[in-house]
């Protein structure tokens, strides 16, 4: 009896520094956050091993010590006051013990102010998207897992099912601030290292923070049941070096702008039916195949099958436009943003010409990006130049001349446009910068992101408008644009916004208006 007593004294009154290596238990992460849940999570589990052993203890004891073979008759009373007290205060006294260090924790664990670096999540069935604030820079992150290993076919793999293609890059010893919202159904963005673990609800955005202090690499997934292939919605984190962290994002904005070069170049580009087929499966395997499977069948009752399908015996232009706008009120996303043009082509041919589809139809970029088209300023509109440098200047010439790139651009866009020259800038810019936040439409996001439909601001005077999109909101998720944006394309996309929807203030805002904003 006293062996077994020891035994489970033990048990419970293992130093904190053994229970974390246990393989059940929960583990310390790599943040200051995920200590405290830590350190909570132990504290609040020796308080019910405490009061388990103390119940359990009294239960076994009275059972032993005052069993009816030993002649013991049981008490006779009724009402006791001091009981009655006794346990209502002692239960009360423990659970205020453990309110302090709980609420502690939770109030740490809702305070993302201050942050360094802010980065919208946006979750998608069944992949996230990330966008850097300030720093132009956003991507979509998808599971890599082959299929393959999902199919059984391969040795499954150390990481299977957490590995994605691109993982979420962020610097150790700074803040980040993360801004949740989904695209379709109730997603929960998790990494059990971070301690952070947050839904993210389609019209919402929640917010949570993390300080990292260890660099590594840091895997997750999504923790709500989100749908089919639920398990296949994967978090990669790499984190890095401040150093590092930085160089990491001069390197992105290079590759969005080779991209965009090599985008450009690819429209006069016509590819043979074989290459378009070769590309368009490894896409189609990649984006596709989880709704639709890689056989084209797709899921009765769920996802439609692509063989014969009207879409795919339909006309072009209608395959071209769903894939690149999705279908409002389905799963059918929007891969516009996601995929390229000669991307887009590719997966199209290769649709409309798999599993006996046989339409002999070949989509060529130029055919995309014709059905994906903006309206563009006129050829009156000076052009604004956004391409970034081949490489840094890193010599006082390189500098010298950036410099004077710089004044050239804002000389040229002080012009004074017409109205149907800004709204025309103005859209294009809004469906770049501000559509994320504020919709398409204008709507804004309940509760996160405000509509622009007659809003105060929108019906206010003109320079409250252009000094909260030149200079931003402090402590709101609205950005400043001073940097990323020419005068030209400030005053355009003000005027847009004060004439588009219905809001037809009739104001006409100039870059002039803007170079002399605050002076």
């Amino acid at each position: 009896m006293k062996q077994l007593l020891y035994c489970v004294l033990a048990l419970i009154f293992t130093p904190a520094l053994f229970a974390s290596e246990m393989p059940l238990n929960m583990t310390e992460g790599v943040t200051a956050i995920s200590e405290q849940v830590y350190s909570l999570h132990m504290i609040i589990l020796y308080i019910c091993c405490a009061i388990g052993l103390v119940v359990f203890g009294v239960m076994i004891y009275a059972m032993i010590n005052h069993r009816k073979s030993k002649g013991a008759v049981a008490a006779n009373f009724h009402e006791s006051t001091k009981v009655e007290i006794l346990w209502t205060v002692v239960p009360f006294i423990i659970l205020i013990i453990m309110a302090i260090p709980a609420t502690k924790t939770l109030i740490a664990m809702e305070d993302p102010s201050n942050a360094d670096l802010t980065i919208k999540i946006t979750g998608s069935q069944w992949k996230w998207h990330y966008s850097y604030f300030d720093q132009d820079v956003e991507f979509y992150s998808l599971m890599s897992t082959p299929r393959a290993q999902i199919e059984g076919t391969e040795t499954k793999g150390e990481h299977y099912l957490l590995e994605v293609d691109k993982p979420l890059v962020l610097p150790i010893n700074r803040k980040v601030r993360f801004l949740m919202t989904s695209e379709d159904v109730i997603h929960s963005w998790w990494v059990p290292a971070f301690a952070v673990k947050k839904d993210a609800n389609p019209g919402f955005i929640n917010e949570a923070w993390t300080r990292i202090d260890k660099p590594g690499v840091y895997r997750g997934q999504c923790a709500e049941l989100c749908g089919k292939d639920h398990g296949f919605m994967p978090i990669v984190v790499e984190a890095v070096s401040e150093e590092d962290f930085d160089k990491w994002l001069i390197a992105q904005q290079q590759q969005a702008s080779n991209a965009a070069a090599e985008a450009e170049a690819a429209l006069s580009k016509t590819l043979g039916m074989d290459e378009l087929m070769a590309q368009g499966e490894q896409i189609y395997l990649a984006r596709c195949a989880a709704c639709h499977q890689p056989n084209g069948a797709g899921l009765p009752g769920v996802f439609p099958s692509l063989i014969g399908s009207p879409v795919i015996k339909g006309a072009v232009s209608g395959h071209i436009d769903i894939v690149l706008h999705g279908k409002p009120g389905t799963a059918m996303q929007a891969f516009a943003k996601q995929l390229t043009a000669t991307e887009i082509a590719a997966v199209v041919t290769y649709e409309r010409n798999a599993w006996g589809n046989n339409s002999g139809d070949t989509v060529q970029a130029a055919d995309v990006s014709s059905a994906n088209s903006v309206p563009a300023a006129s050829e009156d509109t000076p052009a604004v130049p956004v391409t970034l440098p081949a490489t840094l200047p890193d010599t006082e010439l390189a500098a010298s001349t950036a410099n004077e790139t710089v004044k050239d651009v804002k000389a040229a866009v002080l012009d004074d446009l017409s109205m149907d020259e800004l709204m025309a800038m103005g859209e294009k810019v809004y469906m770049i910068k501000c559509v994320a936040c504020h919709q398409a439409a204008g709507t804004g996001l309940p509760g996160a992101f405000p509509s622009l439909i007659a809003s105060p601001i929108i019906t206010g005077p003109v320079t409250d408008h252009l000094d909260i999109v030149i200079n931003g909101k402090p402590g709101t998720a609205m950005q400043a644009f001073s940097s990323q944006l020419t005068p030209q394309e400030l005053a355009a996309v003000v005027t847009y916004e004060r004439n588009a929807w219905g809001n037809n203030s009739g104001d006409a805002v100039q870059a002039s208006d803007v170079d002399g904003h605050g002076k």
